[in-house]
């Protein structure tokens, strides 16, 4: 095998590991995003401390990741093509870390959660919303192995189910605090856990937008869809 060949083989294998990362990052984040539903809808505490704990694992990998990216392009010079590979992984890796800390930010406040009385059935809807955030999870690591970019686009349309989900939910956690003050601590732990989840879409929706960028080369249009309207004054 000549130089060229044996340094391109050892690069090959490189982004082979750095990418095998990058999924069993994005399965301990899938596993955190339900985990952390099922912990809040059957008021778990052991299942919330094992998402807070599990967390660590998924920050190791980050650093484990940006660590062998910046070894290989110090050490491999990659072409412009793979170097934006390696900046997609990294990218796709920060994304996946930020999904993993609203999830034990989940974690935290079911703590809390589960030694006062429940909100109508708020868990079982906020679970629902986050089943379809990590369904979106799992179809945007797809389209990352497929370099799938019509796949990815259809994550990103998804992001907007996610945001209506949330929009109904605040509006339903103002009512339960309108019409009963006990209503207020919980209903407020409650609406920041919405929009940990609805968070969570958006950084799933930049993993599918890295996906694109991967394959094309071109950024999606800066002006995402997004329908949270909770921000908004008249």
């Amino acid at each position: 095998m000549s130089d060229q060949n044996h340094i391109a083989s050892a690069f090959d294998r490189d982004l082979e590991t750095i990418q095998a990362q990058i999924m069993k990052m994005g399965g301990l984040v899938e596993a955190a995003i339900n985990d952390s539903a099922r912990s809040l809808e059957n008021r778990d505490e052991e299942l919330a401390t094992k998402v807070r704990e599990n967390d660590k694992a998924i920050d190791g990998l980050e650093e484990l990741i940006n660590e062998e990216t910046a070894r290989v392009i110090a050490t491999r010079a990659p072409t412009a093509s793979d170097l934006r590979l390696i900046l997609s992984v990294t990218k796709i890796s920060g994304n996946l870390e930020r999904i993993g800390d609203y999830a034990k930010n989940i974690g935290k406040r079911t703590t809390v959660l589960s030694q006062i009385p429940p909100v109508n059935d708020s868990a079982a809807a906020l679970r629902r919303m986050a089943r379809e955030v990590e369904e979106m999870l799992e179809d945007a690591l797809d389209a990352y192995v497929q370099r799938d970019v019509d796949l990815a686009k259809h994550v990103i349309v998804r992001d907007r189910e996610v945001d209506q989900m949330y929009n109904a939910l605040f509006r339903e956690f103002l009512t339960f605090m309108l019409e009963d003050a006990r209503n207020i601590t919980p209903c407020m732990h409650l609406h920041f856990i919405a929009k940990n989840i609805e968070r969570m879409g958006d950084h799933v929706t930049s993993i599918a937008e890295q996906v694109i960028y991967l394959v094309t080369g071109e950024r999606p249009d800066e002006d995402r869809p997004k329908a949270d309207t909770t921000s908004l004054t008249a």
